[in-house]
């Protein structure tokens, strides 16, 4: 370790911040926050290092720090930096999967449509769905059910869609404010969890059909019940409480860590997120850097409730991301974050197994 560095270790500081170090060139190699500068930097330089620690320690040069009044300022502020320097030694965050979901635009004649893209629009996103057939069904059911505006909007000739019964009918007439608000909620309900109020309404729509000898249209109120166990029926329901959450857990083995984020819409898992990533210094800092990171992606939606592993700090990350976070105790939300767990060490195994075989291709 060169003098410079070693005098420098000497004076820092015991205090919340963020930590930057650079390579001869100046270059910025890795962006870490702490709670306790002093305590974290010095571990880097004073601890046996193995793996791409290691190979990071190898490299510095030198490093800066921005002291903080608090971990929170810390953390936001660690994110912030490796979104705009991307740094080789950060974990970072590539948009892999382009996650679906459903948009109700805020505009005089409200759509319903899909979209891969959350923009600060003012309209309301739904999701994300496992896949942009499941997201495609559901629009069209709702456009069924509770239909929006379904053409250009312009009033004139009635839209082909209005015969269908699948635009509420701005070609036709004029639709006030509070006939949109009452679909809108409707389908926001829906969306939310209330499957079951919606099949009940379809029941009730057709048993009124019946009763008044409209056949045809009962056939027809009778396959939108089909259309939505169809929806519904590939979600396996995780939980009874049908909640909006996000559940992540981990698992580290010989310098690598497989995190998973599984998505539960209505009590069902509709989709995840997985990354397998070479650990530099602390696993849990690379773990809460990694999930803040993933959550102020523009195209990734915050849930209502964030469920983790006992390892992370739920204060810290409630108060950064402004959600709920807590650790699942019992019950089925414990059992879960165990079935979560399994996959990330799964996705480990595998992923152990790939560099073997790559090993052996190259022998």
């Amino acid at each position: 370790m060169e003098a410079d560095l070693k005098q420098k270790l000497k004076t820092l500081p015991e205090s919340p911040g963020c930590y930057i170090y650079r390579d001869k060139k100046g270059t910025i190699l890795y962006i870490g926050k702490s709670k306790n500068l002093k305590q974290r930097v010095k571990s880097y330089f004073t601890k046996t290092q193995i793996g791409k620690t290691a190979r990071l320690v190898h490299h510095i040069h030198d490093f800066e720090l921005i002291i903080t009044s608090t971990e929170q300022e810390a953390l936001l502020l660690e994110m912030t930096l490796i979104m705009k320097y991307q740094p080789p030694y950060n974990v970072m965050l590539k948009d892999e999967i382009r996650y679906v979901y459903l948009k109700i635009t805020n505009e005089t004649n409200p759509h319903l449509e899909t979209t891969k893209e959350i923009e600060k629009d003012g309209a309301s996103y739904f999701g994300p769905y496992a896949s942009r057939h499941t997201a495609t069904a559901t629009q069209e059911l709702l456009q069924k059910i509770y239909p929006l505006c379904h053409c250009n909007g312009k009033r004139g000739r009635p839209c082909f869609y209005y015969h269908l019964g699948m635009c509420i009918g701005p070609c036709a007439r004029d639709v006030t404010k509070e006939e949109y608000d009452a679909q809108i909620k409707k389908i926001s309900d829906f969306l939310n969890g209330g499957q079951k109020e919606v099949k009940r309404d379809i029941e009730n729509r057709m048993d009124e059909q019946i009763n008044n000898l409209e056949f045809e249209r009962a056939k027809e109120t009778h396959e939108l019940l089909n259309v939505l166990e169809r929806v519904t029926e590939k979600q396996k329901v995780m939980a009874r409480d049908f909640g909006h959450r996000d559940m992540i857990h981990f698992a580290e083995q010989d310098q690598f860590c497989a995190i998973q984020i599984f998505f539960i819409r209505n009590g069902a898992i509709v989709g995840r997120s997985a990354k397998v990533f070479e650990i530099v210094g602390d696993v849990t800092e690379m773990v809460e850097s990694f999930v803040m990171a993933f959550y102020n992606h523009p195209n990734h939606l915050l849930p209502k409730e964030l469920l983790v592993p006992e390892r992370l700090d739920t204060k810290l990350m409630a108060k950064a991301l402004g959600i709920k976070v807590r650790v699942p105790k019992n019950g089925e939300k414990k059992a879960l974050s165990e079935l979560i767990h399994e996959n990330a060490k799964s996705a480990l195994d595998a992923h152990f197994k790939m560099l073997e075989y790559a090993e052996k291709t190259e022998e």
